[in-house]
């Protein structure tokens, strides 16, 4: 054995009883209480798919006001200032100068470039997953945004979805004892930068990291995994199977295909407790099995707005309360580290062919 470092609203259905879990209140709660900082002017760094997203959310945020944008590509920044206003960059650096908090919104490999970039210019960082590519890069940001003065929160979103609120609630009150995990796409074709690890870092942190944070948010701190992969339709691993034992005597399964079409759910948690089982699709619903027979209740979510399904506005809108209140973010940038570790750990095991102890 080889010791690596690793360093809008909710309905509840059983039967056809309807009852109301109060996700209104969640999600429209009201605002925290202004600081000396009128509005915080956030910079967006990056105006693909989720850099509008995470515009749309902070244009629509009391507290907050969308004050520049920056793309390599100007026509895409200038297509986002145009739904949510903004000034329209023609370097980082004048984008520094005219914001409070930058969000990275960025491809993959160059998180860590500008996340440091804000860190240095004493700016509050949103940083997009991946944290960083690589241990030592994640190790030097992670350093970095823990000395700086402002905010830095990761984007692991489905922590504040719903469904995974709702899951954590549950266990809280419960005991897990195991559980089964998959994480899939599709393809690696739509957009083509998926495919390509040269952009993403690998598929591992492109799509399964989101539930390698969740599964330390839902179960603790992980003690032990090993792991097999292979590869069939893309030149990199793209097949998972991983076994995670926990510090806390929890253990799972986790599958993860790239290639496994868009069969509904592509995401899923199976939870089982006590005589129960606990099971998430996707952002959509979850369902809770108790006691010797078939019967179940579900909680679903697809009334609820996707940014809001997804945990995106959630996640803003604690961004904004920490920085106007000078609170620790949710996520932090060890959280993200500890992301960034899972993933490694799986290459290196599969690698390796060994087992990785934390």
């Amino acid at each position: 054995m080889r010791r690596a470092e690793a360093g809008s609203l909710g309905i509840a259905t059983k039967g056809t009883k309807y009852t109301n879990y109060g996700l209104i209140v969640l999600l429209f709660a009201p605002f925290a209480a202004k600081t000396s900082m009128d509005k915080v002017r956030i910079g967006i760094v990056g105006t693909g798919f989720i850099g509008n997203v995470h515009a749309r959310i902070y244009s629509r945020d009391e507290r907050a006001e969308i004050s520049a944008l920056y793309d390599i590509v100007l026509e895409r920044a200038e297509a986002t200032a145009k739904t949510v206003g903004g000034k329209v960059c023609s370097s980082r650096d004048e984008l520094m100068e005219n914001c409070d908090a930058v969000l990275v919104c960025a491809p993959n490999k160059t998180h860590k470039e500008i996340a440091l970039h804000a860190i240095a210019e004493g700016k509050h960082v949103f940083c997009e997953k991946p944290f960083a590519i690589g241990i030592d890069d994640a190790r030097a940001l992670c350093d970095a945004a823990n000395a700086g003065k402002g905010v830095f929160q990761v984007g692991h979103n489905r922590r504040f979805a719903p469904v995974y609120q709702k899951l954590r609630e549950l266990l809280q009150r419960d005991t897990p004892h195991s559980a089964h995990i998959k994480m899939n796409r599709g393809e690696l074709k739509n957009p083509p930068w998926t495919g390509d690890v040269n952009v993403t870092g690998g598929f591992l942190y492109e799509t399964t990291i989101h539930l390698f944070d969740m599964i330390r948010f839902q179960f603790g701190e992980i003690e032990e995994l090993a792991a097999y992969g292979s590869q069939h339709e893309y030149p990199e691993l793209d097949e998972f199977s991983v076994i995670f034992k926990f510090r806390n005597g929890f253990h799972c399964t986790f599958a993860s295909s790239s290639d496994a079409s868009w069969h509904f759910p592509f995401e899923r948690i199976e939870v089982f407790c006590h005589h129960r089982t606990i099971i998430t699709e996707e952002m959509e619903r979850l369902y809770d099995s108790r006691g010797s027979d078939a019967n179940y209740e579900t909680v679903s979510f697809h009334m609820v707005e996707k940014e809001e399904r997804w945990g995106y506005v959630q996640e803003a809108r604690e961004f904004i309360d920490a920085i106007l209140k000078g609170s620790k973010p949710p996520v932090t940038a060890d959280d993200g580290l500890r992301s960034v570790q899972l993933v490694e750990s799986v290459y290196n095991a599969i690698r390796m062919g060994e087992r990785v102890l934390f």
